[in-house]
């Protein structure tokens, strides 16, 4: 088939990479403009435009494609058969969508009707979810409300973060699109059942908070799910601290329940201890202060910034 492909992040490149090797036509890939990165601030394309420049593709990078008045006729060049959207990180209109003569197929990270949004991997994490999978469904101009076309499950293991979790499932993605484009004319496309839907916003870095008063799972879960973006985070003496890996500990006997959540109860070569809510403890194993580097606990304990009896939290 011949496709215009729509995506931005590297979550979106094994499909991109798939259409390729099953031999579809890409002439065009549409992703979002260079944005600033880095402590330089320099302008940086996103990993689906580096990775369409280093191949000579041509790629079309509207700012917002619902207000770019050039777009369906940018589009309507590439006489694509279909559109193919994985994480593109815009809402699409309706000429745009419903331009190709096949209309156009959405990959997305979760089982819809479930966690319908821009963040269906962190919701999911977060909300203690044990599965969740890849579904393709037919884009229209309502928020992941389109028929389903195919879906597949995936486990969310234990250890999961965002990152690792939405890397499998990229995978997992581009080999149901391409069994999908295989078997497209035989498919008969189911509609959701919209009072099943939930939501799954786009996450904002203060979404981040560590709210230590929730229990050790529950922190452990907000952790892993605001991981690689926009990370977990708490305060002490005024300083932000960036919370990146640990796990859920042995629960305190009775007689220390009283301590209160976000106190430091024990740091150490193992980790820094923290009481949770219920008087459960959370061992911190690695963390960074802002703009410095990534540390193992026992490396950033040599610094001293944080010891026992410290209370952590909101600006403290």
């Amino acid at each position: 088939m011949r496709i215009v492909f729509f995506g931005s992040p590297a979550a979106a490149l094994p499909a991109l990479e798939r259409l390729l090797l099953a031999g579809h036509d890409v002439p065009l890939v549409v992703t979002q403009p260079d944005r600033p990165a880095g402590r330089g601030r320099k302008l940086t394309p996103c990993p689906v435009k580096a990775f369409a420049r280093e191949r000579g593709m041509a790629s079309y990078e509207p700012e917002k494609i619902r207000k770019d008045p050039a777009a369906v006729d940018r589009l309507r060049e590439a006489r694509a058969d279909i559109h193919i959207v994985v994480a593109y990180g815009q809402i699409m209109p309706g000429p745009v969508i419903n331009l190709p003569p096949r209309r156009s197929l959405n990959v997305h990270f979760s089982l819809l009707p479930k966690y319908r949004g821009a963040s269906p991997v962190a919701w999911a994490i977060r909300n203690g979810e044990t599965m969740t999978g890849i579904t393709i469904f037919r884009l229209n101009e309502k928020m992941d409300e389109g028929d389903i076309m195919a879906s597949t499950e995936a486990v969310i293991r234990p250890d999961d973060t965002t990152g690792s979790l939405e890397a499998r499932l990229a995978v997992l993605g581009a080999d149901l699109l391409i069994e999908t484009l295989e078997r497209i004319d035989s498919i008969v496309p189911q509609a959701q059942d919209h009072a099943l839907a939930t939501a799954a916003p786009k996450l904002k870095k203060e979404f981040g908070l560590v709210d230590w008063s929730r229990d050790a799972v529950a922190v452990d879960r907000h952790i892993r799910a605001m991981n690689p973006w926009p990370t977990a985070y708490t305060f002490l003496r005024g300083e932000r601290f960036i919370l990146l890996a640990g796990r859920p500990a042995v629960s305190a006997d009775d007689r220390e329940a009283a301590i209160p959540p976000g106190t430091v109860r024990e740091s150490g070569p193992a980790g820094i201890r923290i009481v949770c809510g219920g008087g459960s403890d959370y061992l911190l194993t690695r963390l960074q202060t802002e703009g410095k580097k990534p540390l193992e606990a026992a490396a950033f304990l040599r610094g001293g910034k944080i010891v026992p009896g410290d209370r952590l939290g909101a600006g403290r």
